[in-house]
């Protein structure tokens, strides 16, 4: 599967932003995807924000819980990551990712074998 992330850009502080991930499959439908987003600031490592299984259960890291949130649309094979009441400290590039064997959301890196190519998100007045 090929990830392309988007929707990226400067805004400030108590803004709002919406990622999306579109996916292109080959032999295997997104709905059997378990998807992820990830974030990277600048000199730290990379970490889990948010993960939507199979049938929508969802799973987020405490630092981002009540403001972000992560619909997919398995007809538009889109994944989406819905940001509110941003802070200067989610400055990050974030990254969708794609696990083909787990079944619900999960925050373990090294399920996800699929990686788009990150796109940058900066909270700043």
């Amino acid at each position: 599967v090929q990830l392309q992330a988007s929707g990226g850009g400067l805004v400030q502080p108590g803004g709002s932003l919406r990622l999306s991930c579109a996916a292109s499959t080959s032999g295997r439908t997104f709905s059997s995807y378990t998807m992820g987003w990830f974030r990277q600031a600048p000199g730290k490592e990379r970490e889990f924000v948010a993960s939507i299984g199979l049938h929508g259960g969802t799973y987020y890291a405490d630092s981002v819980k009540g403001r972000f949130t992560i619909p997919r649309d398995n007809a538009k094979n889109t994944v989406y990551l819905q940001m509110n009441t941003l802070k200067p400290e989610d400055t990050a590039v974030y990254y969708c990712a794609a696990a083909g064997l787990a079944y619900g959301p999960s925050p373990r890196e090294y399920e996800y074998g699929y990686w788009g190519q990150g796109t940058q998100v900066t909270v700043s007045s």
